[in-house]
């Protein structure tokens, strides 16, 4: 079997583990916008690889559901929310 010049490169087309044809590309400035944060900041996330991204050509673009799922897993719970659980006190 042949092997790739990258070693972790793969022979099959990369398959993303959920596809939307629905799903908006934002810009960077509208991913910072819709984020309320500056355009630094989503620019930072991209060269750091802490969100999935899109690159064609020279422009990167961020599709809105990964800044949906971004911020649902960021998001902490109120304290209210992680008592309620355990139960009333005596």
């Amino acid at each position: 079997m042949r092997q790739t010049a990258i070693p972790h490169a793969s022979t099959h087309p990369h398959t993303p583990k959920e596809v939307n044809n629905n799903d908006r590309l934002l810009t960077v400035d509208e991913a910072a916008e819709r984020l309320g944060t500056g355009v630094r900041f989503i620019r930072r996330l991209v060269q750091e690889r802490r969100i999935r991204y899109v690159k064609l050509g020279k422009h990167v673009r961020i599709a809105d559901s990964v800044l949906i799922a971004y911020v649902e897993e960021r998001t902490v719970p109120a304290l209210r929310d992680v008592r309620s659980h355990f139960g009333k006190a005596a």
